[in-house]
């Protein structure tokens, strides 16, 4: 029976091999566009609060607030704003993923010591170049850990944006569920489930492999 199973599986996915590929593409796409948006205002954010413990921790809150509504109900919102398809998508993936990202901004930003900053303001370095040159990037292994934690989170999330029409594998997963009783239902839903599990990985592997390029100057 499961040697049957595994074969029907086997070969709904040679069968759909194109398909598969466009949407694991797609899904993929989704997720680092969402990350890259999701980290740009996040570190924005937590640099304009890093010397403010109200404002850390209102901005912490919000995020907070944010990734407790329901995926459902966040598309909800957003469709009569933005309609269907990448747009609602994508914004409520950054919403997400804001979270993370921006506590370990903080936590990285708050861990600098700043003796190291006043040094280099001392050297005649002004504000931004101090940041630019001294903070964020002795903050930046705390910020990509932030980086990893919403990539994984929302690589999940992103299957629910079927709701919307949006892109990537949580079509292939929906369509398979709402035809459950056909033969290739159970493979199409459980192919779509495991694309999402293996692409998490490979990325959170991408991910590592940034952190050990580009903290090596900094562990040294």
């Amino acid at each position: 029976m499961g040697g049957r199973h595994l074969n029907t599986l086997w070969t709904f996915v040679v069968d759909h091999r194109s398909q598969l590929l466009v949407d694991s593409y797609l899904h993929v796409s989704a997720v680092v566009q969402a990350v890259v948006l999701a980290t740009v205002i996040a570190v924005l954010v937590g640099v304009a609060v890093q010397h403010s413990p109200w404002g850390s921790a209102l901005s912490t809150a919000v995020a907070s607030i944010i990734l407790t509504v329901p995926s459902f109900a966040l598309l909800g919102i957003l469709i009569p704003i933005m309609g269907l398809g990448v747009r609602p998508t994508v914004t409520a993936l950054v919403l997400y993923a804001l979270l993370p990202i921006l506590r370990n901004t903080i936590v990285g930003l708050a861990g600098v010591d700043p003796a190291i900053s006043d040094a280099a303001r001392g050297a005649g370095m002004n504000r931004l170049r101090v940041l630019g040159r001294i903070e964020l990037p002795l903050a930046w292994p705390s910020i990509l850990a932030g980086m990893r934690i919403s990539t994984q989170m929302i690589m999940g999330i992103l299957a629910m944006a079927a709701y919307a029409k949006g892109p990537g594998l949580g079509n292939l997963i929906f369509s398979g569920l709402a035809r459950l009783g056909s033969p290739t239902a159970v493979p199409q839903a459980l192919t779509g489930t495991v694309l999402i599990i293996v692409l998490a990985l490979l990325l959170d592997g991408v991910l590592v492999l940034v952190g050990r390029l580009t903290t090596r100057g900094i562990r040294d």
